[in-house]
């Protein structure tokens, strides 16, 4: 039997994935890659939710809309393999992480200094993705992405010891951001393993068959993972700049965090303490 057309046609992306275009459904190219970016938009519409639930909106639910965004345009460019919606996915994730950086560099900053930071971030977003857009220069758009997450981790981990006195609800928030750092780096492990290990990866889909063969779609969990990472920087980073870190802060971010941070909790507290971590 003939398989149908691809409802989008045939891929103009210069990037495609390891997992089999259009194979299950004629309308979606990548099935799981495009499922998975919804995690994604489930972290960001949970994030927004919070805020919303505190009254709270306006600027800070920017980072949140860039995690949507990424998700979005992520589903978009997985599920037609276009040029286009590429360009879209890539520049989603530079939408996500220059507000980040924006509001974790001018935190306590000077006015002088947080004008001109704004200033260099508007002008290094508008170089990288006229150059990226228009010359295909792909390098320079993961040079510049990647930078930017470490940036934002090193600046991140560094402010919060300075501002979070208590030493429980510090320990609580560096291991969950820790938590975050490590999801991100294994995300882009199995990345790594779905572009260099495409055909053992194959081999293995048919080997186990459906619906097992859809946990070795490494770059869907790569989705998984980074979107993880993702939410965790933007709610630590709303939450030390807004100068709202309480005692059940952990508690109250989207799962499996407030299990995270139970649970190392309980195993650094005893360890490093004594039992001291589970007094009152």
């Amino acid at each position: 039997m003939v398989s149908p057309a691809p409802f989008w046609g045939a891929p103009t992306s210069y990037l495609n994935f390891c997992e089999e275009d259009y194979a299950i459904t004629r309308y979606v190219a990548e099935f799981i890659n495009t499922l998975s970016s919804f995690v994604y938009i489930v972290y960001g519409l949970y994030g927004l939710h919070q805020l919303h639930k505190r009254g709270q909106s306006g600027p800070r639910s920017i980072p949140y809309c860039g995690l949507i965004g990424v998700g979005v345009c992520s589903a978009g460019y997985h599920m037609t393999l276009k040029y286009h919606t590429q360009m879209s996915d890539e520049l989603s994730m530079h939408l996500l992480t220059t507000p980040l950086l924006y509001r974790i560099l001018s935190f306590q900053a000077t006015p002088q200094y947080t004008k001109a930071a704004g200033s260099i971030l508007s002008i290094l977003f508008t170089i990288v993705m006229v150059v990226h857009m228009v010359m295909d220069e792909f390098l320079l758009h993961a040079v510049s992405f990647g930078t930017a997450v470490l940036v934002i981790t090193i600046r991140t981990l560094r402010i919060i010891p300075r501002e979070i006195r208590d030493q429980k609800v510090r320990g609580g928030v560096s291991r969950v951001a820790l938590f975050g750092v490590a999801s991100f780096a294994f995300g882009y492990f199995v990345w790594l393993i779905d572009e260099f290990a495409c055909g053992v990866l194959l081999s293995a889909r048919e080997v186990v068959a459906l619906p097992v063969g859809f946990l070795f779609e490494l770059h869907g969990w790569w989705h998984v993972f980074t979107a993880i990472g993702g939410y965790i920087a933007v709610a630590i980073i709303d939450l030390i700049t807004s100068g709202e870190v309480e005692r059940d802060s952990v508690e109250k971010l989207a799962w499996p965090l407030p299990v995270v941070g139970k649970v190392l909790g309980d195993g650094v507290g005893e360890t490093e303490t004594g039992g001291e971590g589970k007094r009152k």
